[in-house]
């Protein structure tokens, strides 16, 4: 701990330095000042944890040059000390951490010290809490969030500073040639008019950026021929962060399958799901099948260890987020055959036929509907049976 004392009388400077050094075995004094003067340089020079300060001393009292060092050097620790308690009102207006009284007592010293231990403690434990990164969202759709805050979705100016900030992101820390983005955004305008929407577009951006705090993202720019470059600074992006969570596991054990499970579901939509932004689709095609495969190895898992309505509710989440996947209904047809759950397994392919044949005009696979035929048919038979 390291402590500053002040007190203009010398008797009372030198009886609380020697009892400081008696009572406290982990205590530094860097500094001891009679005159209020020389204060400031020190507390600047050696930044102390705890400054003692006297409240009545010549050309500027104590409670004025408590407000300097707090103003100085944020988080200093003040215990004003002085043989007048009318101002200790004053003194915890400021945010003095104690008063102590003159002459000061070995015991009220003590208790003094313990809070600022106890300050000090409580700082350390939040320094060694990792700060929140701000966060760029962009399964589904692009949005901000700021530590503390819910994620925001920015007020683009228009579609076109939407896609050009959502392009540089997704070649973030390279640097892209103008022309390029140009032809991207602009195709069908003469040159001298393309131009001059790209700067104006890039103004709006960052204008955007700045409104929703996210001032740390950098979209620097070179010579007029050389492009943009965006970058992230402080800031994460979710797919990315996702990616190297779910990628630290082999495969799932009783010991990390909760971890993966809630990684799993931080997969809240496809990569851009919300924009029809082509440039986008290979890479939402393959972050979108490892987190199928990863939703399978999960399936794997729960089947193993007989947890069928965990792989049912699993295989409706891959259904819901991937609905072009024949697979999942497939799969809990099968699940509703065993546990004689009829009416699952007609609503499972009546969705299937539904989303393939009606809305994408596409057949459905002939295993899937072979199933369902012999499926049916062995229903039947059943039934004849038991008539």
């Amino acid at each position: 701990m390291k402590v500053i004392l002040v007190d203009d009388e010398r008797l009372a400077l030198i009886g609380l330095q020697k009892l400081l050094e008696k009572e406290v075995s982990d205590i530094q004094i860097t500094a001891a000042y009679m005159n209020p003067i020389e204060v400031m340089p020190g507390v600047l020079l050696h930044r102390p944890d705890v400054v003692f300060l006297d409240i009545h001393m010549p050309e500027i009292d104590g409670i004025e040059l408590g407000r300097q060092i707090q103003a100085a050097v944020p988080g200093t620790e003040i215990i004003f000390v002085t043989s007048y308690d009318q101002h200790a009102v004053h003194a915890f207006e400021l945010q003095a951490l104690d008063y102590v009284m003159k002459p000061v007592k070995k015991e009220r010293l003590k208790q003094a010290l313990n809070r600022v231990q106890e300050r000090l403690a409580v700082r350390r434990e939040q320094q060694t809490i990792p700060k929140e990164p701000p966060l760029i969202c962009c399964f589904n759709q692009i949005r901000f969030k700021l530590p503390g805050k819910k994620p925001q979705v920015a007020k683009w100016r228009t579609s076109k500073a939407q896609e050009l900030f959502a392009y540089l992101l997704h070649h973030r820390n390279q640097t892209i040639h103008r022309s390029v983005l140009l032809e991207l955004l602009w195709p069908e305008l003469e040159d001298d008019k393309i131009v001059h929407q790209l700067y104006t577009t890039m103004y709006h951006i960052r204008q955007t950026l700045k409104a929703c705090g996210m001032n740390m993202i950098k979209i620097q720019s070179g010579h007029l021929e050389a492009g943009y470059r965006l970058e992230l600074g402080e800031a994460r992006l979710d797919c990315a962060q996702w990616e190297q969570n779910i990628r630290q596991w082999k495969t799932v054990t009783p010991d990390c399958v909760q971890e993966y499970e809630r990684v799993l579901h931080q997969y809240e939509g496809t990569y851009l799901g919300q924009y029809e932004y082509m440039w986008a689709e290979p890479e939402r095609e393959r972050l979108r099948y490892l987190w199928l495969f990863h939703m399978k190895q999960l399936n794997l898992y729960y089947q193993k260890q007989g947890l069928d309505e965990n792989v049912i509710e699993n295989t409706r989440r891959m259904q819901q987020i991937l609905p072009d996947e024949e697979e999942s209904y497939v799969i809990l047809m099968k699940m509703y055959a065993e546990m004689n759950h009829d009416l699952g397994v007609e609503e499972q392919y009546r969705l299937l036929t539904a989303r393939m044949e009606q809305e994408l005009d596409i057949s459905i696979s002939e295993e899937a509907r072979e199933w369902y035929t012999n499926w049916k048919s062995g229903l039947t038979r059943s039934r004849l049976r038991h008539r």
